[in-house]
């Protein structure tokens, strides 16, 4: 079955970590452009970060640049979205999506590929 499954979101405190994981089932991810996504509560969607195939550079959302990091690991046909000093304005459904061609970035673009999402909640 090809599928793109996330995981690793959670609850966790203001200024803390949480890594969320994006597998590929059904196809090779590393021969795919990935991009991660988030949508909150009546808030439209919006692109967080991606990295390409290829040369694997990154590009992030001015919102949280400096704060998370995407990178890939091919053995494990992954993708994974390191979060650090979360914020109040973090908290979303958090997708993945792959496509071989485009580089996912806006989230109105139909791509090959989307995860189902993991729910980010930050909260004292």
């Amino acid at each position: 079955q090809v599928q793109l499954v996330e995981s690793g979101g959670g609850l966790v405190q203001p200024g803390d970590s949480l890594t969320l994981s994006c597998a590929a089932s059904g196809f090779t991810l590393d021969y795919y452009n990935i991009g991660w996504f988030r949508q909150a509560p009546g808030k439209e969607r919006e692109g967080v970060s991606c990295i390409s195939t290829g040369d694997g550079s990154a590009k992030y959302a001015d919102s949280v640049k400096g704060r998370f990091t995407i990178s890939r690991d091919a053995a494990k046909n992954t993708v994974y979205l390191q979060m650090s000093s979360l914020k109040a304005e973090d908290p979303a459904v958090y997708y993945c999506a792959a496509d071989s061609a485009l580089l996912p970035i806006d989230p109105r673009t139909s791509y090959d590929y989307w995860g189902q999402g993991t729910q980010v909640t930050v909260s004292s």
